[in-house]
């Protein structure tokens, strides 16, 4: 007798398109950066019911990628706020003047550019060869600052990631001398303005990959890009080195920061070591006279 043999093909799922890979896996992107925006604003108390946000828009990728996910927040926010984009033209030659006001029309944004000539104050005042950032960001911060005063903002929205604030605390601490960063959340020296950070749980490289999918129109600062030498490069290129060496030591660095043990270091303006374990304070010097020579 002759038993026929039926098989049961194998069916396998199809492989989803590149397309649609694509489409997931930059919807988990948005998720990230939506989820770690709104883990930073709720964490600094950044955005509260009523505020009037000012968002300083440059033109670079961080800034474009904060105003966007500040905008989809905005949404489904547990508080009602405002937004207005506010840009500095510096007059820096060639500055593609026409991009911004176009692009923030056609995403329904409110927005005010602000004119000042920094870009000549800087290349008269700094000797050739010199970095120009310090002076170029005070002039910035000192416009910005003075308009979100004048027209009643409560809050400035700037465009630093994780990245920027642990480049800023390697300065500090490599070329002066201090433990500190950028806080996610700050009252300006002249207590006038609340600086807030959004984008502070964000990393540069999700924040590139976003903008690339958005196709935001870049418009790239010439005025000190150029400056390979600068201190903040070198640090950065330090930090590359390291994440792609040891990945995930950035985000223990960065996790670090707000783990702070006052009692641990050395700072007496921040933890009482003279009192410690009930001595007294003594008032007498134990510095030895200079020898007589």
């Amino acid at each position: 007798m002759t038993v026929a043999v039926i098989e049961t093909p194998v069916v396998f799922a199809p492989r989803p398109a590149r397309a649609e890979r694509q489409r997931v896996e930059s919807n988990k992107l948005a998720k990230r950066l939506r989820r770690n925006v709104g883990q930073a604003i709720q964490d600094y108390n950044m955005i509260v019911d009523g505020d009037r946000v000012m968002v300083c828009l440059s033109g670079g990728k961080d800034s474009y990628t904060m105003l966007d996910i500040l905008l989809q927040l905005q949404q489904k926010a547990p508080v009602r706020f405002d937004l207005v984009a506010v840009n500095l033209d510096q007059k820096q030659p060639d500055f593609p003047e026409h991009i911004l006001p176009e692009y923030l029309k056609s995403r329904g944004v409110d927005f005010h550019i602000l004119e000042q000539d920094t870009y000549s104050v800087v290349k008269r005042v700094v000797p050739e060869g010199k970095t120009l950032c310090s002076l170029c960001s005070r002039l910035r911060r000192g416009a910005l600052y003075t308009y979100a005063q004048e027209q009643g903002f409560t809050k400035i929205a700037l465009g630093h990631h994780r990245d920027d604030i642990l480049a800023t605390f390697f300065l500090n601490l490599f070329f002066g001398g201090s433990l500190k960063a950028m806080p996610p959340k700050l009252l300006s020296d002249d207590g006038r303005n609340v600086v807030i950070r959004p984008l502070a749980y964000c990393r540069e490289a999700d924040i590139a990959e976003y903008a690339t999918q958005r196709a935001f129109p870049i418009i790239p600062c010439n005025l000190c890009g150029s400056q390979e030498h600068l201190q903040r490069k070198q640090v950065r290129r330090m930090m590359e080195a390291w994440e792609a060496e040891h990945p995930g030591r950035s985000e223990i660095i960065f996790k670090a920061l707000s783990n702070v043990a006052p009692s641990q270091l050395a700072d007496r303006s921040l933890f009482d070591f003279a009192t410690l374990g009930g001595d007294r304070a003594d008032a007498g010097s134990w510095l030895m006279p200079d020898a007589a020579e």
